[in-house]
């Protein structure tokens, strides 16, 4: 049987609780480098080789020696431990690594488990995983978690295919109401649907619920019929059933029935009344139904739905002008359509003030909606209002301080440590969520501190490509255009181009953000090519890249560099649309023309103006600005944004 906790030196670790207190301190662990850590004591005194520890950790992903040397230093000097004179993980050269401390298992859930009495709930309320996404024996997971499967459709209606999402966000927001359970999130929900088998204990395994909702309903004509029952997926017993029906325009009293029968059911006080105030934000099924539909879409993050995820969230809005959810949704879904035209030189600028204008009614509509201010931050992001765009995030936090969609927000609109702590939070609820490495590796880039950049690229490298691979929700874009620049800053060349060959390869153009971050890619490696000497393949390079954006400055500053031609002056209307990133061409430009001193006073000028935040986060890094790393100007420009970093 497997421990569920270990002691060595002054270090406990608690399995069940996945985390690790030094003198009753808990370590600020990634889950990475905890399921490393696990892995070598499960084999304490035994050698542990590379192979296993790159198959156990890096599943189904294409990750060298180099991502766990990277681990296992990260997870020394977390120890304190050293690697020329280890007290605790020691290297056998060529084959791989032994932990050599005496280790005591320990039930960390009994009367003797320290973390037991460290602040934890009841063991009744802990997970039983061993580990997370390594070794993972399931026992039943949190006894009060609860996942809301999709309803299934017994008529096989294609008109009312809407509700099978449709009455399970109903139901998990009923259910939340409750204040009894902790519901899984729908998004979490639907990707583990999409990586599993979709079976009921695959979908609870993954998800860590012990509990389950299940159910169908059938329309006939103007009537619907919905059964459910909470589901004990361990033992397969069902400890509540629901069933209703009734007129389809009376959809919303149905749905609160199902949880209200629930509640009756299992002993649970809250009144229909009272979660129906809860959780309901409009009377109106063309509205709901509106919104549902263009919330799928939108959540497709597919750049050919968002014409349409646009039209339903207006259909729900017109239908309902004070349904403050659907706001949000469409200032989504057009922040969405303006991220794809932000690297243009000039964007859409109208659709982002649409986009600024409708987050800022649904928070007028209702501010006790923490949706409504999140999305309110994320909007103001892209307008470069990142002072008030923090604000929001943060009270969309406190509103909701587990949601891991606000903390993301909250990430995305901070800078410095904010972002730092608020990515960790968003990854310990949500560790496959890729795109929170990206937001701590441009701290880190930002501070001049690459190596730890890098180590965090390679971790969200490895969980982006395995969510590509299996088509997972929240894949994100990025993490190997921006490794390969930081292995580029290093001077390794072949790495830095096989990482932008990567990035090029997982960028495909129907995805949000896959034609900027292909033209990224492209750039990049003709920098990289027109550094290393290879001019020809450079200029193929180049001209790959302004096939996707045609003005872009940067890259037809490489390809005059590559062809030995006249250095070009910045491209017209960059100044009014984009005046950070007009700042930064101008910047490379006066470089590449051998005036450091204007690009430097550039820089500095850029700083002085910008707004508090991440602008010009990438200079450490930028190919083009390489040459300024020797001046003394330069340095003091570095300083000044690690300094806003902070």
């Amino acid at each position: 049987m497997t421990p569920s906790g270990y002691r060595f030196g002054s270090f406990v670790v608690d399995r069940t609780g996945y985390r690790v207190l030094r003198d009753n301190v808990p370590l600020d662990l990634t889950p990475k480098l905890l399921d490393l850590l696990l892995f070598l004591l499960d084999h304490a005194g035994s050698l542990v080789t590379k192979e296993q520890l790159l198959d156990a950790l890096w599943t189904d992903a294409n990750v060298t020696d180099n991502a766990l040397a990277q681990a296992i230093s990260e997870l020394r000097e977390a120890l304190g431990d050293q690697a020329d004179a280890p007290q605790f993980i020691k290297t056998v050269a060529r084959r791989g690594y032994r932990f050599i401390a005496p280790v005591e298992t320990i039930d960390t859930a009994g009367p003797g488990g320290s973390p037991a009495k460290a602040g934890r709930h009841d063991s009744s309320e802990d997970s039983s995983y061993v580990g997370s996404g390594l070794g993972r024996t399931y026992t039943g997971g949190d006894a009060h978690a609860i996942a809301v499967l999709d309803f299934v459709n017994v008529s096989g209606d294609a008109e009312s295919a809407w509700l099978s999402a449709g009455i399970a966000e109903t139901v998990t927001g009923d259910l939340q109401a409750l204040g009894h359970f902790r519901v899984i999130d729908r998004w979490r929900v639907m990707e583990a649907a999409r990586r599993t088998d979709r079976s009921l204990h695959g979908m609870a395994d993954d998800l860590g619920a012990r509990l389950a909702v299940v159910g169908s309903y059938q329309r006939n004509r103007s009537r619907i019929r919905i059964t459910a029952r909470v589901v004990d997926v361990v033992s397969g017993q069902a400890l509540a059933d629901a069933k209703v029906d009734g007129p389809l325009d009376a959809i919303f009293a149905l749905q609160d029935q199902v949880v209200a029968q629930f509640a009756t059911e299992l002993g649970i006080g809250r009144t229909l009344r009272e979660m129906a105030e809860s959780a309901r934000d409009t009377a109106s099924l063309d509205a709901y139904r509106a919104f549902s539909e263009g919330w799928m879409r939108l959540e497709s993050l597919d750049v050919r739905e968002m014409p349409q995820a646009i039209a339903q969230f207006e259909r729900a809005v017109a239908a309902d002008p004070r349904y403050a959810l659907a706001y949000t949704g469409l200032a989504s879904a057009e922040l969405a359509f303006y991220e794809t035209t932000r690297s243009d030189n000039e964007p859409a600028q109208d659709q982002l003030h649409r986009a600024v204008e409708h987050a800022r009614r649904g928070v007028e509509l209702n501010g006790a909606l923490a949706e409504a201010h999140a999305t309110l931050a994320l909007v103001l992001v892209s307008a470069w209002a990142t002072t008030e765009a923090a604000e929001a995030a943060r009270q969309a936090v406190a509103m909701e301080p587990t949601n891991w969609r606000h903390l993301f927000r909250l990430g995305h609109a901070s800078w410095g440590d904010e972002r730092l702590r608020a990515a960790a939070h968003t990854l310990a609820l949500y560790p496959d969520f890729a795109f929170a490495h990206f937001q701590t590796a441009m701290v880190h880039v930002a501070r001049g501190h690459l190596r730890e950049a890098e180590t965090v690229l390679r971790q969200g490298a490895a969980v982006q490509d395995r969510q590509i691979g299996r088509g997972g929700r929240y894949p994100a874009l990025g993490l190997h255009w921006l490794l390969g620049l930081v292995r580029l800053a290093q001077d390794d060349v072949e790495e830095a181009i096989a990482e932008f060959d990567r990035e090029h390869r997982l960028a495909e153009p129907h995805r949000l953000y896959g034609r900027e971050y292909a033209m990224y890619a492209l750039h990049a490696r003709g920098a990289t090519l027109l550094a290393a000497g290879r001019h020809a393949e450079a200029i193929e390079s180049f001209e790959r890249a302004l096939a996707l954006y045609p003005d872009n400055g940067p890259t037809h500053l490489g390809l005059a560099l590559a062809r030995g031609e006249s250095i070009p002056d910045p491209p017209t209307g960059l100044e009014r649309a984009r005046p950070i990133e007009a700042a930064l061409v101008r910047a490379q430009i006066f470089a590449a023309r051998r005036n450091e001193d204007a690009a430097i006073a550039t820089l500095r000028q850029l700083f002085d103006t910008a707004p508090p935040g991440f602008a010009g986060w990438t200079v450490p890094v930028e190919p083009f600005l390489k040459d300024l790393h020797r001046l003394q100007g330069f340095a003091g420009i570095l300083s000044r944004l690690a300094e806003r970093a902070r």
